[in-house]
């Protein structure tokens, strides 16, 4: 009975690590839940080699323990690769973000989002998936005169930027062919720096190579930018994944570590960043939190403060 349960749990553990070194020879969009959630199968791997272990000694099990540590610990340097050097303990931070997708059928949870974002006080406000919150426009634009979306520069009422201070200048264009007007980008000045900013919701991975395409568009905007840049949004991808890697690697974006798991929400501590803040150079983040309370929406927002090097 053990060597039947030694030989089917070698078999199953050695599938999950193959799919999981794939990454390491060729992009499989199929594959890129596994992607994101690296580290979480190689625990779950490391786990199942102790009891191959004692069901029995064998050369194979510690064979795939190996594979197993080297999948983790490689997991863990890169969410560390990106990891942004903090901002001095003493520097003020310059101006504060909330990214929030609140999920396009939460219209229960409106109000209480609303309030909450009031309440905040932060300078800037992304919210994505935010057709619950046009009823509460007027109410909002008492703390955020300044916004993008749900009527101002398009109707469409899918990603809203609120602003306590005037735009410099502000945009609204499509990543890709899949979703239309999911990139916002806009400039604000802070105490005479000119900041700016990106919001972007990106295609889930495994619809096809869609997100690829949308992170070739949204490099190509990234390259033209000049300036400290800031970057939010909901990206349905890990850091992990090989596709965000080589455009964060590309284009010298910088995030802290660890990130704050936002989903899946039941997971909460234990779930994985697909929601991101990522900054360029000389600007700093002074700390990412995530917002406590989900508010009926599949993910967790985050709220940023950053400084800039003097």
């Amino acid at each position: 009975m053990k060597d039947t349960l030694y030989c089917i749990g070698s078999v199953l553990l050695s599938l999950l690590l193959a799919l999981m070194s794939l990454r390491y020879i060729t992009h499989v969009w199929l594959l890129a839940f596994v992607y994101s959630f690296q580290i979480h199968f190689a625990l779950a791997a490391v786990a199942g080699c102790l009891v191959l272990l004692l069901l029995k000694r064998h050369w194979y099990a510690y064979l795939l323990l190996t594979v197993a540590a080297v999948l983790l610990g490689h997991g863990v340097i890169m969410l560390r690769e990106f990891a942004s050097p903090p901002a001095a303990a003493d520097t003020p931070p310059l101006f504060s973000v909330m990214s929030f997708n609140i999920e396009h059928e939460n219209f229960s949870n409106a109000g209480q989002i609303a309030a909450f974002i009031v309440a905040s006080n932060v300078d800037v406000v992304n919210i994505l998936e935010a057709a619950p919150l046009r009823p509460y426009i007027a109410r909002l634009s008492g703390t955020y005169p300044y916004r993008i979306g749900c009527g101002e520069e398009i109707n469409q009422c899918d990603t809203l930027v609120l602003s306590k201070r005037p735009f410099i200048e502000k945009k609204v264009r499509s990543l890709g062919e899949l979703w239309q007007n999911r990139l916002t980008y806009s400039v604000i000045d802070f105490e005479g720096t000119k900041i700016n900013f990106l919001a972007a919701h990106l295609a889930k991975p495994y619809f096809d190579d869609f997100q690829g395409d949308e992170l070739d568009d949204l490099g190509s905007v990234t390259g033209a930018i000049d300036g400290p840049l800031v970057l939010t949004g909901d990206f349905n991808s890990a850091i992990l994944d090989p596709r965000i890697q080589r455009y964060i690697r590309t284009t010298g974006f910088q995030t802290i570590f660890p990130e704050p798991a936002t989903w899946p929400i039941r997971a909460r501590d234990f779930g994985i960043s697909i929601d991101h803040v990522l900054v360029r150079p000389p600007l700093r983040l002074k700390s990412v939190q995530r917002i406590a309370d989900n508010m009926g929406s599949n993910h967790f927002g985050l709220i940023a403060e950053f400084a800039i090097d003097p």
